[in-house]
């Protein structure tokens, strides 16, 4: 027996990722990690339970150092375990670490040649999930031309052409890694995501409606009732609709209850609390109410998720999106008073410059790349013939204090929910804003909006254009690099230009 172990049999990994999954996602990932340490000091030379443990650390968290705490015995002990340096490999390029990395997989390659696939796997997958698509493309290209095929390097693919607007070749990749591994989530999901950003809405829209969801209140009873699809008949039906990503995604796709209820559904809308007052404003002959207090009843026939509603209404093409905007409406006395608040000088000019922070790995390296500070902003787009209005919330909103630059308002002290930002949009005339939910606000309002795009843009946006379908007021800022810097200068220039030009619109 190696000392430090014991005599029991080790647990096997599935189940140590299980409970971790679990707990983690129950908010007890400091009861995930004890577990984990307790296992990895009883059971050092199981390598696979510390890779395991450091891989379910980094898929919930951002916790670099630790992950890399798990990993250094593992490689200390047993030097060869490729696995753990394919981790590590990883961790070392989403921390910023591109020249280390670089060496590190060049060293790596030449010591396992044998493993170049397992490899350039990790590689390409953490260039890729860092905002580094082209470097992922080099990466990935050497290899499968040297028959190193495997399903994640060709989803890889599809995904680096994806994040590169080459959405139409990165289907071809899709269907390739998906005739590999037809039942792979991440493999299908990226297709369906790849075929709506190249515009082929007919063939995209049914396989995203086959995604796993991920409703804000997975316990709700309404999520037992059979889920809508196209074709069903709902005059006279009770149909829940509700929340299932973002508060972006739910104002986006919300403008297709006029089809339902054009069809004689009754409709109820079940949304985070930010979102009741203004959907209710706006959609009267719908019942809105706020996620967790819709009570048991009976009456309800089907319930779909906001995001399906496109393929519900039979939107197979972009010139089936609803053209009518706005179709957003805050209350008039709302306006009149948040007007009050705004200084006279016009044009004015609302500010966003940063989403909601997300802790898992993933998602908290695609905030650090659509999002920016206000002093990078700000820097960027002043001095500026204009009043600028903070629309900002959360904890970016704090950035304020220490700006010194042009004078900015910010009335947000007084918003209580999307209706009172709805109310102060509708008195600007110009709303700049990265990819966040303020900016779908503003399109779905019919105000005049600029978005600040990451360069790795969302499917909704399509491929390099500067206009969406979705939101005819608004104009694309495209990055064509990691950081949004350089567009923002872009953006500062024209709107020096568009501020010069700026007249009154002629009241009717």
């Amino acid at each position: 027996m190696t000392d430090g172990s014991t005599d029991s049999v080790p647990p096997l990994p599935e189940g140590i990722e299980q409970t971790g999954d679990t707990l983690f996602a129950t908010g007890r990932g400091e009861d995930a990690v004890r577990l984990f340490l307790d296992v990895t000091t009883r059971y050092p030379d199981d390598w696979r339970l510390a890779v395991t443990a450091a891989a379910i650390i980094l898929r919930h968290s951002s916790a670099y150092d630790l992950v890399e705490a798990f990993l250094r015995p593992v490689l200390h002990r047993l030097p060869n375990t490729v696995p753990a340096w394919a981790l590590l490999l990883h961790v070392r390029v989403v921390r910023g670490d591109l020249a280390g990395s670089r060496a590190l997989f060049a060293e790596l390659l030449g010591r396992y040649s044998d493993e170049s696939g397992t490899l350039c796997d990790a590689m390409s997958t953490a260039l890729l999930q860092a905002g580094h698509p082209a470097e992922s493309l080099r990466i990935l290209l050497p290899c499968l031309e040297n028959d190193i095929v495997t399903p994640t390097l060709l989803k890889n693919m599809g995904i680096a052409l994806f994040c590169l607007d080459r959405s139409a070749e990165a289907v071809s990749w899709y269907e390739k890694a998906e005739a590999l591994a037809p039942t792979d989530y991440g493999i299908t999901f990226g297709h369906a995501c790849a075929l709506i950003k190249a515009g082929r809405l007919d063939e995209g829209w049914p396989r995203y409606f086959n995604r796993h969801l991920t409703p804000d209140d997975k316990d709700a009873w309404y999520l037992s009732l059979p889920r809508l699809c196209p074709g069903d008949a709902v005059a006279g039906r009770g149909v829940v609709l509700f929340q299932e990503q973002g508060l972006g995604d739910t104002i986006q796709f919300i403008r297709f209850v006029p089809d339902l209820l054009a069809k004689g559904a009754h409709v109820t809308i079940v949304v985070p609390r930010p979102l009741v007052r203004l959907l209710a404003q706006s959609y009267p002959a719908a019942k809105v109410c706020e996620t967790g207090t819709l009570a048991r009843q009976n009456g309800y026939d089907y319930a779909a998720a906001i995001p399906d509603l496109p393929h519900i209404a039979g939107a197979t093409s972009l010139w089936d999106v609803p053209a009518p905007i706005p179709y957003l409406h805050p209350d008039p006395d709302d306006i009149a008073r948040f007007a009050a608040l705004l200084p006279e000088r016009r044009p004015r000019i609302g500010l966003v410059w940063a989403g909601e922070w997300r802790p898992q790995s993933i998602h908290a390296l695609v905030d650090q790349r659509r999002s920016t500070t206000l002093a990078t902003m700000a820097t960027a787009l002043t001095p500026v013939a204009a009043t600028l209005v903070s629309l900002q919330l959360g904890a970016p909103r704090q950035e304020i204090a220490d700006w010194t630059g042009q004078t900015l308002c910010d009335p947000m002290g007084s918003v209580h929910d999307m209706a009172d930002t709805a109310a102060i949009m509708a008195s600007l005339d110009l709303v700049i804003s990265v990819d966040t939910s303020p900016l779908h606000l503003a399109g779905a309002l019919g105000c005049p909006v600029w978005m600040i795009s990451r360069q790795d843009a969302c499917w909704r946006w399509g491929d390099a254009i500067g206009r969406s379908p979705w939101y005819p007021t608004m104009r694309i800022f495209r990055s064509r690099e990691p950081t949004l810097a350089p567009i923002l200068k872009e953006a500062g220039m024209a709107l020096r230009t568009w501020a010069r030009n700026w007249r009154p619109a002629r009241k009717t």
